[in-house]
């Protein structure tokens, strides 16, 4: 079995960089805890690194590190290769959002003297994972005078926290008789915020108290929630899990374990690149990839179009030769064997934590339903720089056959005739507001996509 422990290849020096670098992940999950977070984080890294806007060059030469932020919650990275652009380009694509619950349009209101926060989920939860467990509230609120309000409460130390309840166990003997998808209901994931009254006031004094608490704070009304963009995310920082360090636990690692290790890819490339670079971080995966800001967006290939102009080259056919002649590692996460639940696996065919980047010829479902099928002629084009890298890869699918199955935005990128393939990094718990990585993957993921952006 070529599945090897990448753990026994470091020590000393190298085991010292990889401990490094975790640890500037965990900051980067710790304060990404948004779309929106993670682009500002992405920007000021990149910043730091020499990138300036693409909106803003005249022309491109090699060597020229560009980006673009499309309504702050995606981002593109370009590095300027040595060849012609429309011979293609080499692109890392992760996504950055992740399962939560957000706020609705009119989400205050007040029942038996406690005032909540009505919140519809986002993406695929379990949603009795998300009860009795402290959340924080990241987003904004814009007005109709044109400000923005910045909201981030629950995650400084000195900041309250938020929470969904649940039914005490003395008196949960209907509802423990419920299906597990059934146990706690969607309209149920209610945010409990207060039980102040406001004095004085007889009828919805502690909603009252709430919109006081927010006037005097952030000078906002209650009908500025309708255009609010609010998410409920867990609050607490990125931590070390087990006696061995070993592993991450955090919340959002789906999918932006695999959005730091392709950004610090690109930004730390050290040489100009053969072909362009370009790391791609998108939103909406998690319902679809739709929208302006989903993978389904023309947004990205606008930009392409974009440095094909400045280049010189405006016809459709140099961006359809372009796209054609490019690959991409979809940068998203694989489901690892958990030794607890190990009978959803099929062990041949599966991702262990520890074993390095995995890659996914394909998701989907069942049938293959849904799925990009990378061709095998770029799998082996792959394995060859790993194996010349000494990088520690591994294949899987997501478990058996008829057991589930999900995607990425592979098949998305994949319909404009470009070479792709899942590459990403095994996770434990995933879209539970706590997920488990491990180090060693990580990092192997960090230095897989930056030979891939060189080599492939």
């Amino acid at each position: 079995m070529y599945r090897k422990n990448a753990w026994e290849k470091y020590e000393g020096k190298s085991l010292k960089d990889l401990m490094d670098f975790n640890e500037q992940y965990k900051d980067f999950l710790t304060f990404g805890k948004t779309e929106r977070l993670c682009v500002e984080e992405s920007l000021k890294i990149a910043t730091e690194k020499g990138f300036k806007p693409l909106e803003s060059a005249k022309s491109i030469k090699p060597g020229d590190k560009l980006y673009s932020i499309n309504r702050n919650k995606n981002i593109v990275l370009y590095v300027i290769g040595k060849e012609d652009i429309e011979k293609g380009l080499n692109i890392l694509g992760a996504h950055i959002d992740s399962p939560r619950t957000d706020l609705k349009q009119n989400p205050l209101y007040e029942k038996d003297g406690f005032a909540l926060l009505d919140t519809h989920y986002y993406g695929g939860v379990k949603k009795y994972q998300w009860v009795t467990i402290p959340l924080s509230l990241h987003g904004v609120i814009c007005k109709k005078d044109g400000t923005t309000v910045e909201v981030h409460i629950g995650d400084n130390e000195n900041d309250p926290v938020f929470c969904i309840t649940d039914l005490l166990i003395h008196l949960s003997g209907d509802q423990l008789t419920k299906t597990a998808s059934k146990v706690i209901e969607g309209e149920d994931l209610d945010v409990t915020i207060g039980s102040i009254p406001l004095k004085g006031e007889d009828k919805d004094a502690v909603k009252k108290n709430i919109l006081k608490i927010l006037k005097e704070t952030y000078d906002i009304e209650e009908e500025d929630f309708l255009s609010a963009e609010i998410e409920v995310v867990p609050s607490g920082k990125a931590r070390d899990l087990g006696f061995d360090r070993s592993m991450v636990a955090s919340y959002g690692q789906d999918d932006r374990v695999c959005a730091y290790t392709s950004l610090r890819a690109i930004v730390d490339l050290d040489e100009i690149p053969e072909r362009t670079s370009c790391c791609i971080l998108v939103d909406k995966e998690e319902i679809g990839s739709v929208g302006a800001t989903g993978a389904q967006s023309q947004y990205f290939v606008n930009t392409i179009a974009t440095l094909l102009e400045l280049s010189g080259k405006t016809s459709d056919f140099a961006l359809r030769r372009t796209l054609t002649n490019s690959n991409m590692l979809s940068s998203d996460v694989s489901a690892g064997v958990d030794p607890l639940y190990s009978s959803v696996c099929e062990p041949k065919n599966s991702c262990y934590l520890g074993s390095g980047i995995v890659f996914n010829k394909y998701t989907g479902s069942r049938g293959k339903g849904g799925c990009n099928d990378a061709m095998p002629e770029f799998i082996a084009k792959l394995r060859k720089i790993l194996d010349e890298a000494n990088i520690n890869y591994q294949t899987a699918e997501l478990g058996k056959v008829d057991q589930g199955g999900g995607g990425t935005i592979a098949y998305i990128l994949a319909n404009l005739n470009m070479n792709v393939i899942d590459a990403g990094v095994g996770v434990l718990n995933m879209h539970a507001p706590m997920e488990i990585t491990s180090k060693v993957d990580v990092y192997e993921a960090y230095k897989a996509y930056k030979v891939f952006l060189l080599k492939a």
